[in-house]
């Protein structure tokens, strides 16, 4: 199967909280506004919006569905250079990278102003940045994701973050990304994105 078409439901708009009036789309229960959950469905290649009971019942469980996380991890000390990060051969420098389990294997996928855009991900090169950081073994497969990020000439950074959050990252790009290069306000966007993304992050264990 292919990474992409298997990863196409995910691509929809998401939500940090729930509208008003939004239900479970496991129980039916009105959904909480603040208290809103995700679900992946690995048999539909779905995420569901959950009630906290439902997202918090799912923790864990070996099953068709898992609670996407809600933590945020940095590794400060991870580094990468250019010639490591062409070798991925991801045509931007911002990418997410997580363990799909129903292909299993590693898959990469970018934003785009018309989605998330797979990247053919060379596992030989991809072994020595898993090397390189404990966040890789710590990514929950399906759920979690290596959220890497580097403007031209500045370090790469690199964070564990939810599945739905990078999707978030997807979906500000697809909106606001104009011309070529994107535009000040799109760029505007990421960089804040990821200011946010740092504020609520913890260290590598």
């Amino acid at each position: 199967m292919n990474a992409l078409a298997s990863l196409a439901p995910f691509a929809r708009t998401w939500r940090p909280v729930a509208r008003a009036g939004e239900r479970c789309e496991m129980c039916a229960e009105p959904i909480d506004e603040h208290r809103h959950r995700h679900l992946v469905d690995l048999e539909r290649r779905l995420i569901l919006c959950a009630c906290s009971g439902c997202g918090l019942g799912q923790a864990g469980a070996a099953g068709r569905y898992r609670t996407v996380p809600t933590r945020v991890l940095t590794d400060a000390t991870f580094s990468l250079d250019d010639a490591q990060w062409n070798a991925l051969q991801i045509p931007v420098r911002l990418a997410f990278i997580f363990f799909n389990s129903s292909l299993g294997r590693w898959v990469a996928l970018y934003p785009s102003p018309a989605g998330a855009a797979e990247s053919q991900l060379p596992l030989e090169a991809f072994a020595p940045v898993a090397a390189a950081t404990p966040l890789v073994a710590a990514a929950e497969p399906d759920v979690e994701a290596l959220l890497v990020y580097g403007r031209l000439g500045r370090p790469f950074q690199l964070f564990l973050a939810p599945i739905d959050v990078c999707y978030q990252l997807v979906g500000k790009v697809r909106v606001h990304w104009t011309g070529f290069h994107g535009g000040d306000r799109a760029w505007q966007e990421i960089e804040s994105f990821f200011a946010d993304l740092r504020a609520q992050s913890g260290a590598a264990a």
